[in-house]
């Protein structure tokens, strides 16, 4: 497993030069724009909303003693809910939106990596592109809540709650790299099989994640970058793990 975490964020090294070298950079206007605003609407919500969680919870706190330390832990956990769940929103909106100006990216880096255009693949139009990517990215999105919704509860308790944080993150990173691994999968697999084949590798996908989430705490030039590296990282990974599984070039 931390082999294919160190893998799937060494895959990094090297993407600018893909992105170059290939001309793709002129694909990423339309979904680097969908970040940025994306970004911009969530984070500006979360931050008006914040306060008001932490009000909504102490609330049901209706004894004098203790209030101020429940006051306290109030609007530190609705602080850190928003900005769980703003990571959680951001993230699948931006990537099932971005799914059918990715996908044509990836299908170029991937002839670009086994020396030919001719691979055969599912032909998907622009629809069913963004209809697997809003459909991919839902699925991960209830699983992520669910599962981040105890973590966050275990949390509040101390010393406890250090470990929480760290599976928060390796959580969001390994639905960031799930996402990212699938625009090129869309092209080999069909919904079902895609799943099976990001649960046998998610090594892979925690380490793209990874960088992806790091990008994420860049303020502007993160949620510019983010999806075009982390894009062509996950295709590099994916492109090889088919390889083997597929035999494919």
């Amino acid at each position: 497993m931390t082999q294919h975490i160190l893998s799937g964020i060494k895959a990094y090294f090297g993407t600018f030069k893909i992105l170059s070298q290939l001309g793709l950079w002129r694909y990423f206007w339309i979904p680097i724009f969908i970040s940025v605003v994306i970004a911009i609407i969530i984070f500006t919500s979360a931050y008006g909303l914040s306060d008001n969680i932490g009000g909504f919870l102490s609330q049901w706190w209706t004894w004098d003693w203790g209030k101020q330390t429940v006051n306290l832990i109030s609007e530190i956990f609705g602080g850190l809910l928003i900005i769980v769940v703003g990571f959680i929103l951001y993230k699948h909106i931006v990537m099932a939106l971005s799914a059918p100006f990715m996908s044509p990216v990836s299908e170029k880096i991937e002839a670009h990596l086994l020396g030919n255009s001719t691979e055969k693949h599912r032909d998907t139009t622009f629809g069913e592109q963004l209809w697997r990517g809003i459909r991919i990215n839902l699925r991960n999105l209830i699983m992520e809540i669910l599962l981040t919704i105890p973590i966050l509860l275990i949390g509040l308790i101390p010393v406890i709650g250090l470990v929480s944080t760290v599976l928060l993150f390796l959580i969001q990173a390994y639905y960031a790299g799930f996402g990212n691994m699938d625009y090129t999968l869309e092209r080999h697999f069909k919904y079902a099989e895609s799943l099976n084949f990001v649960r046998k590798n998610k090594g892979i996908a925690i380490g793209n994640g990874i960088v992806f989430m790091f990008f994420l705490f860049i303020p502007v030039i993160g949620v510019i970058l983010v999806l075009p590296l982390s894009v062509t990282a996950a295709t590099i990974r994916t492109v090889e793990l088919l390889k083997v599984e597929k035999e494919i070039g």
